[in-house]
């Protein structure tokens, strides 16, 4: 089997379990975006999979995706799902249509000042450190509230809704109740958007309202192991 064959047949097989997932919540699964997680996925990858159906990719680092958008163009949307540096926010704005991981109001003021000069509003969703675990970056649940108000007084900056990256479990039915907490505050807060799930539990995040799943391994196949490690995000309460 070629690796096209492999990737739209992968593919397919997440499509499958989107609908299912969406079914079983009441909901449309054509209302759920899949976006191709393509970290650290060589190239060539890339392109097959958006030659194989994919509408979106994500990406964690602004260096990796230049790299990429260089060779691949924009044939899709480009979302960053990664920490962002405030140093590579003139790239980033240049690169992502959507930004997911807007985790503290210096961020937000940074984008702010750069989108001014281009005339753009950046779409961005809210980071929610929803376990207030030390090792992530994120707004605390009882945060949100403060920041969502310093953040809707910018008018380059837009805030579609709520991202998180849950603690690790050894059950994707253990998930459920960071997936609730953070539908209960987009819900508080009359947000649209839910980006949660990734390839072991998208389908209970479907389940609890996720509107944008983030699948790379499911798709693309393991990636390849670490020869290094980045430090642990900080935790920003703001």
């Amino acid at each position: 089997m070629s690796d096209l064959e492999t990737i739209r047949r992968n593919l397919d097989a997440v499509r499958e379990c989107i609908a299912r997932a969406a079914e079983r919540a009441g909901r449309r699964a054509e209302d759920i975006l899949l976006i191709g997680v393509s970290k650290t996925v060589l190239v060539e990858r890339v392109r097959l999979g958006v030659e194989a159906g994919l509408v979106a990719l994500g990406e964690n680092r602004v260096q990796e995706a230049k790299e990429k958008i260089k060779v691949l163009g924009r044939p899709v949307p480009w979302h960053l799902i990664g920490h962002l540096q405030t140093n590579k926010v003139r790239d980033a704005l240049e690169l992502f249509d959507v930004i997911h991981s807007l985790d503290r109001v210096e961020l937000a003021q940074e984008i702010e000042r750069r989108a001014g000069t281009r005339g753009r509003v950046v779409e961005t969703l809210l980071e929610v450190n929803v376990a207030d675990e030390p090792s992530k970056s994120g707004f605390v649940p009882d945060a949100v509230e403060a920041a969502l108000g310093t953040i809707g007084g910018l008018t380059h900056v837009r805030v579609r809704g709520l991202m998180a990256i849950p603690p690790i479990v050894e059950r994707a039915e253990d998930s459920r109740r960071w997936f609730e907490t953070l539908r209960r505050l987009a819900e508080r807060h009359g947000l649209k958007d839910l980006s949660m799930g990734m390839s072991a539990d998208f389908e209970v995040a479907i389940e609890e309202g996720a509107t944008m799943v983030r699948v790379g391994t499911a798709i693309f196949g393991a990636r390849p192991a670490r020869t290094a490690t980045r430090p642990p995000a900080r935790k920003v309460d703001t």
